[in-house]
């Protein structure tokens, strides 16, 4: 990935500290922003723009960990990798398990440093493509009427036209213009499919949606 796709952004009270690395990563060819605390960081941030975060775990104010779960809490977080002088086990897998890309001490060696903010752009950039396909999709099914759901949720458990019409009380004819109107609408030429789209779409965030048929 090139590193002018994103933007990596430094948290760190120690402005000594906070320089040093952002000259380390522009001169590595990275596009940099520095912050002396979470709070500035959050305030400043574009909510859409690409990137990473590398941030020190004690800072007054919001420290390391709060950052990360505001972070997370956004629609689209950035991922979050620790830097710090003041790390202990705890911390460390409390950020891990959070889904921090890595927790490294200030005097780890550059190259760890350098390949750890490589791997969270790329992994920012396959996300914010994961988040396009699941509101791209999402955006397909909310097109929908409330009787195109219906008629969905029967054709999925295969039942015929003049069945679905018995069912709802509607003209044959009309289950066929639903249906018509539904491939459309979610682009997909077959019930298989559709079938397949909809599991898809259950999926979606990484656990089963209730919403859809």
């Amino acid at each position: 990935m090139n590193a002018a796709e994103g933007t990596v952004h430094i948290v760190d009270d120690d402005a000594s500290f906070l320089t040093a690395t952002a000259r380390l990563l522009l001169a590595s060819g990275f596009i940099v922003k520095t912050f002396q605390s979470a709070m500035d960081f959050l305030a400043q941030r574009e909510a859409d723009a690409p990137g990473c975060v590398v941030a020190d775990m004690q800072m007054p104010g919001l420290n390391g960990l709060e950052l990360q779960a505001a972070l997370a809490a956004t629609p689209n977080p950035l991922p979050l990798l620790f830097l710090t002088g003041h790390g202990d086990i705890s911390s460390s897998v409390r950020a891990m398990r959070s889904g921090a890309e890595d927790f490294l001490e200030k005097h780890a060696p550059k190259e760890q440093l350098l390949d750890a903010v490589r791997r969270a752009l790329e992994r920012d950039a396959r996300e914010r493509e994961a988040r396009a396909h699941r509101q791209a999709l999402q955006g397909r099914f909310d097109a929908l009427s409330a009787r195109e759901l219906e008629v969905l949720s029967h054709v999925l458990r295969g039942r015929l036209n003049k069945q679905i019409a018995g069912d709802l009380a509607i003209n044959e004819r009309t289950v066929k213009l639903h249906r018509t109107s539904i491939m459309a609408k979610l682009q997909v030429r077959s019930v298989t499919a559709l079938t397949q789209l909809v599991q898809e779409a259950g999926r979606m965030g990484g656990h089963e949606r209730t919403d859809l048929p």
